[in-house]
């Protein structure tokens, strides 16, 4: 919240958009890594889709992206925030199926730029297709190296986290600490750009969002061991053992299952309710806790923007004030896109244990 109100988000943005906007789909692919650098500060999803949309939207438009693509670009690559590490579900995902939260950051990494990479190769097409102009100047580097400058603090934040964490200084709880109170000294003392009262309504949205989430998970931590005490893992097991179903098939329910509650939950209570019932079902059946782990989070993305109650769809409609029906409709081709990336990630576990692998 401190990064989006004191512009820090708008420089990194800024840097991006001179870098690559000269290419073919300049604005969409600037679009694309701006959803992948800033949810690899933030973690949140509707964070992502409020400072990306309300930063690059009016430019999608005005280089003649068609309303639809644009608020499909927006709306679906604020769900990569909840992919590219340090994903808020990967804490609680680690914290519920009690595995590692840093191999999980791992294990993101790659999913994530895959993701990225599909939606870019798409939208270069689509530039290319349609005509669309990139609608930035040529390459310069006296710009460059000036955008780069007014970002520096904001290029540190990654650094800090991610350099923290694998570097053993704190955990990534610690982290999310560490990182605030940065943000906080650049935005008072660095950038100047808000003040004690900006501050304090910062804080206010933020206790808002924090207290929406523990009720959530409260709530749903609730039910899941309601479903624990009932046995219902148990029986879910007893139920596919006699049916002998391959892990590939078992994969493929589970998607299916997961693609589906996360069009009408949120991904907090889905994997507090959901995964302490699927992981005893696939840890019998050899499957690695962490690639599943990635699995049920791109799954949880993609119902972040899937019709009709994907919650970034209301944020998109929010933020740009465009009906969420047209959102909604706008995000279908990226939903392609996700899916064939999700598929690729279910059946090639080195995409997401490459990384966790290389590190132990």
């Amino acid at each position: 919240e401190v990064m989006t109100r004191s512009g820090m988000a708008k420089r990194l943005i800024d840097l991006i958009r001179i870098a690559v906007g000269r290419v073919p789909g300049g604005i969409a692919i600037t679009t694309v890594v701006a959803a992948e650098a800033f949810g690899s500060v933030c973690g949140s999803s509707m964070a992502t889709i409020s400072a990306i949309g309300k930063a690059l939207y009016p430019g999608l438009r005005e280089s003649r992206y068609s309303e639809s693509f644009s608020l499909g670009l927006i709306t679906s690559m604020g769900a990569i925030a909840l992919i590219i590490p340090p994903g808020i579900t990967m804490i609680l995902y680690g914290a519920v199926a009690s595995v590692s939260v840093v191999k999980l950051f791992l294990a993101g990494v790659v999913p994530g730029i895959v993701i990225g990479l599909l939606i870019a190769i798409y939208s270069i097409t689509y530039a290319l297709k349609n005509n669309v102009a990139s609608g930035n100047a040529p390459f310069r580097w006296k710009a460059t190296v000036k955008a780069a400058r007014e970002a520096f603090w904001t290029l540190l934040s990654p650094v800090i986290i991610f350099g923290g964490i694998y570097g053993g200084f704190f955990t990534p709880t610690e982290a999310s600490i560490v990182l605030s109170l940065y943000c906080i000294v650049v935005a008072l003392f660095i950038y100047r750009s808000i003040d004690l009262r900006g501050l304090w309504d910062a804080s206010l949205v933020t206790a808002y969002l924090v207290s929406k989430i523990f009720l959530i998970v409260a709530a749903a931590s609730t039910m899941s061991l309601i479903l624990v005490l009932a046995d219902i893992p148990d029986r879910l097991l007893e139920l596919i053992a006699p049916l002998h179903a391959s892990p590939s098939t078992v994969l493929l329910a589970i998607n299916v299952i997961l693609i589906i509650a996360g069009m009408f939950i949120e991904p907090f209570p889905a994997i507090v309710i959901l995964v302490p019932l699927f992981a005893p079902l696939v840890a019998s059946i050899g499957i690695n806790e962490i690639h599943f782990g990635i699995i049920v989070i791109v799954n949880l993305a993609i119902g972040m923007f899937a019709p009709p109650f994907g919650l970034n769809i209301f944020m998109s409609s929010s933020i740009l004030n465009v009906s969420a029906l047209k959102v909604g409709r706008s995000c279908v081709p990226f939903m392609a896109i996700y899916l064939l990336a999700l598929g690729l990630i279910t059946y090639v576990p080195a995409i997401s244990l490459w990384l966790p692998n290389i590190w132990s």
